[in-house]
Parts: structure tokens; C-alpha cells; sequence
């Protein structure tokens, strides 16, 4: 029926106008933007999950880059320690050359040159930083309690200890060093840069002997023989507080630092058998030098170690405990500055042992970096992995349908047109009714 009043009608249309412009205007935003769910009006839960996934990736991309700059930087200490690695290494076999009888003294001064000159650079390699942080100077170590350095010797028989005379002496299969009373005993030791030495008739002393006679000669209680009474497996603690034991659970004899810390720490040693005659009794000597660092010297120390985040938790870090190279902490410099000597030929014995130790230290650092940049990697791979999982969660919850939401946009755009046209022919009917009574 056609009425003079069409505001109803109108009102009608201009509603249904409303519903489908706003539906036609959620389709074009979602093509445009990719996603059904644009804001909390959208879907409220939809929105919030959306939301904490976006911070979650974030946050995993976060901790890959973390890792990746922590293996950047652990890439510029392991290459520190290859060039300290090399440089000792060329030390070592000069220190070999230097303990030949066939150099004379001057020629070992010239060798002294090119020692001091190769520290040097030891030196500056321990410089070397990270975007300002000092990574080699021992600063960056995890927490350590004090400890006194032991070596330990598994050469020797089972049963020995530092009471058991020279001459008694026999091999880990107990076959007899055949040392005699009138062999002669050299021994050399290097602590704070400086090397002392001692020769002396074994005759009647004892293994113990051996470092008390030294610690007479240098004036110093270097060694602390009180270890040696008794033949165990058990050495000590390190600096960590755990026991720490002979490799395979046998006993050995040890012998310990005079002084706790890093105070008392003897770079290396040696000690060697000669006949009457001159001539080195190499199986005895062999044994003897069988002594090798059980337990490190250490200074107590808070927690400094270097922190890498690697997760998007509290406490999901990694502490990595960094120590120095420094030809100091590698006790090849003294507290004088002086370096070791390779001066006489039993100082470069000395020299030999005391760089054989260095190496194993810096190898110790090196192996450790390495662990720590391959856990990095595998860390890093496991993070990409992640954020590649949540972005396709995330994806899979709040992507639109292009296809679907590009048809419904098609749809509602002609129910726009189709109720404007509509709206419009009601105007035009109400204005000809208006005509008629003209």
C-alpha cells in the first residue's frame, strides 16, 4: 500500500545501509590487513592470544640475536687463545733447544730476547675485548673458592709415598727405577716468573726430599710435602668444592703449594736423574716428572661470569666463565714483571714444564669456549625454530581467508548499492506524493 508517510521505510534502509556499509568496511580491512581478527572487538579471545604470541615472538627473536652477538663475541676470545696457543707452542720448542748442551749461554741470552718479545704479545692478546669488555683478563670467572695447586704423580708404584726412599723407587708395573745412592738429583721449579733449581746427591733421601732440598735452596716454602705421607686417590677440592681423584681411582702421591691461592702457585717444574757419570737416567727421570697439576690454584672470587639471555623467561640465561691468558695468570710473569728464564740450560728445563702447563691452561679456556659457542648454536637453532612454530600458531588463528572475505566484500558492496538505490526511490516516492497535493 503507498502512503504519504515512507519514514519508517526509510528509516529501515538507512539501517540496513549501516549494517552493510560496516560489514562491507570489516571485509576491506581484513583483505587489507591480512588477519580477521583486528582488534579486541573483532574477537576479544582471539585478540589476547594474538597478542601474547606477538610478544612471544618478539621476544624469541630477542634471544636469537642474544645468541648470535654472545657467539660473535666468544669467536673473538677463541681467536685470542689459537694465536696464545701458537705463540706457546713456538716457546716450548725454544725452551727444548735452550736445555741442549749445544748452546752456549749467550745463545740463550739471544733466545731470552725472543721470549720476552713473544710474552709481549701473550700479553696483548689477553687485552683483547668485545665491544669495550676486557674478555681475557680473568675478570669474567664464575664464583671460586680458594685453593691450593697439587700435582699429583701416577708413574710411580701404588704404594709410594714421600718417605719412600730414591733408591726404592719403582714404576706403576713395579719394575725399579734403579736410581742409586750416587746418582745425582736436579730439580727446578718456576714460581711468580722466577726459576730455582737445586742439584744433590740422592744417596739415602727420600721423595719428599726432592722438594724439601729445593725448597732449602730457594729460601722459599714453595712446596708443602705434609700430602705426600700417604698413598690416595683422593687429591683435594677444587675450586668449584668438589673432591677431586686420580683419573682411574688408583692412588697416586702428592705434592702441594706452600701457600693457598694464586700466591703460591708453581708454574712447573722438573726433576731429573744423573749418574756419577753425567749421563740422564731417562726411565727415573721419566718417572719423576710423572707429577702433573691436579688441582689449580685459585683465589676466591664472587660471581663475575658473563651473562647471555637466551630465552624469553626469567632465568632462562647462560653463565659463561671466561679465565685470563695473561702471561701473569699463566705464571710466566712474575709479580716484578720479569718473564721466565731460559737462561742456563736447567732453567729452560724448568722453562719446558712450566709452558707444558700454560698450554693445558689455555686449552682448558679454549675447549670450554668452544662448548659454550656450540651449546650457542644449537641454543640459536632452537629459538628460530620456535618463532617459526608461534608465527604459524598465531597465523593459523587470526589470518583471514582473502579468497572468502574478497567475495563477501563483493556481496555486501552491491547490498550498499542496492539499498542506496532502494533508499533513494523511497525519497523520490515521497516526492511525488508531495507533487499530487501541489
Amino acid at each position: 500500500m503507498a502512503t504519504i508517510s515512507a519514514y519508517a521505510q526509510q528509516v529501515g534502509l538507512l539501517n540496513q545501509l549501516n549494517m552493510n556499509t560496516n560489514a562491507a568496511v570489516k571485509n576491506a580491512k581484513r583483505v587489507a590487513t591480512g588477519q580477521k581478527v583486528n582488534s579486541a572487538a573483532d574477537d576479544a579471545s582471539l585478540y589476547a592470544i594474538a597478542k601474547q604470541m606477538e610478544a612471544e615472538v618478539k621476544s624469541l627473536n630477542q634471544a636469537s640475536s642474544n645468541t648470535q652477538t654472545g657467539s660473535s663475541m666468544l669467536k673473538v676470545a677463541d681467536g685470542a687463545m689459537s694465536n696464545t696457543v701458537d705463540i706457546l707452542t713456538s716457546l716450548k720448542e725454544k725452551a727444548i733447544a735452550a736445555a741442549n748442551s749445544t748452546y752456549k749461554d749467550s745463545d740463550r741470552a739471544a733466545m731470552q730476547a725472543e721470549f720476552n718479545q713473544y710474552l709481549d704479545q701473550v700479553n696483548d692478546n689477553a687485552m683483547v675485548n668485545y665491544n669495550g669488555i676486557n674478555l681475557m683478563n680473568g675478570s669474567y670467572t664464575s664464583a671460586t673458592q680458594e685453593t691450593t695447586q697439587a700435582y699429583t704423580n701416577t708413574s710411580l708404584a701404588k704404594d709410594t709415598t714421600g718417605a719412600t726412599k730414591l733408591t726404592d723407587l719403582a714404576d706403576r708395573n713395579g719394575s725399579s727405577l734403579n736410581i742409586a745412592s750416587t746418582d745425582n738429583i736436579t730439580v727446578s721449579y718456576v714460581k711468580d716468573g722466577k726459576t730455582f733449581n737445586t742439584t744433590y746427591s740422592a744417596g739415602d733421601t727420600t721423595l719428599e726430599d726432592i722438594f724439601n732440598n729445593i725448597n732449602t735452596a730457594s729460601g722459599d716454602t714453595a712446596f708443602d710435602t705434609s700430602s705426600m705421607a700417604t698413598a690416595t686417590a683422593e687429591i683435594g677440592t677444587d675450586s668449584s668444592g668438589k673432591k677431586v681423584y686420580t683419573v682411574d681411582g688408583s692412588n697416586g702421591v702428592t705434592v702441594k703449594a706452600g701457600e693457598a691461592g694464586t700466591a703460591g702457585m708453581i708454574a712447573g717444574f722438573s726433576i731429573s736423574v744423573t749418574d756419577s757419570a753425567g749421563n740422564k737416567k731417562n726411565t727415573a727421570t721419566n718417572a719423576l716428572s710423572g707429577f702433573s697439576e691436579s688441582i689449580a690454584a685459585a683465589n676466591k672470587s664472587d660471581d663475575n661470569a658473563l651473562n647471555v639471555q637466551i630465552g624469553t623467561e626469567s632465568g632462562q640465561s647462560m653463565n659463561m666463565s671466561i679465565g685470563g691468558i695473561s702471561a701473569r695468570a699463566l705464571g710466566l710473569q712474575g709479580s716484578d714483571g720479569k718473564y721466565i728464564s731460559v737462561g742456563t740450560r736447567e732453567d729452560a728445563e724448568a722453562a719446558i714444564s712450566a709452558l707444558d702447563n700454560a698450554i693445558n691452561k689455555v686449552l682448558d679456556q679454549q675447549t670450554t669456549i668452544g662448548a659454550y659457542t656450540s651449546r650457542l648454536e644449537y641454543t640459536d637453532k632452537n629459538l628460530t625454530t620456535q618463532s617459526e612454530n608461534v608465527t604459524n600458531a598465531k597465523s593459523t588463528l587470526i589470518d583471514a581467508d582473502l579468497a572468502k572475505e574478497i567475495t563477501q566484500y563483493a556481496t555486501n558492496n552491491m547490498l550498499v548499492q542496492a539499498t542506496q538505490t532502494m533508499l533513494a526511490q523511497s525519497y523520490k516516492n515521497s516526492t511525488w506524493f508531495l507533487n499530487l497535493l501541489g
